[in-house]
């Protein structure tokens, strides 16, 4: 999940796989995959810096619990159950 405002400022969360493109028009408009449209206050280049981002850690930390180098982590926004 990715943290995006809405272009009145509202904050909210998205997941990213439901992503099918990301468009300056020049608003950033995010297209999903169900056809909605989603635009958003943030850059198109800012949006998929996020999406990057957010895949890697995802990638960081299965590879830790796979080698055993590290502790389970929570997310910046997450729970800590």
């Amino acid at each position: 999940m990715i943290k995006l405002h809405r272009i009145r400022g509202e904050e909210f969360f998205l997941n990213c796989d439901l992503i099918e493109s990301v468009e300056n028009t020049p608003d950033t408009v995010l297209t999903l995959f169900d056809g909605r449209k989603i635009v958003v206050a943030e850059s198109a280049e800012d949006v998929v810096d996020m999406i990057l981002f957010f895949r890697a850690s995802v990638l960081r930390v299965a590879d830790d619990l796979r080698t055993g180098g590290g502790d389970l982590v929570a997310f910046p926004g997450g729970r800590e159950d």
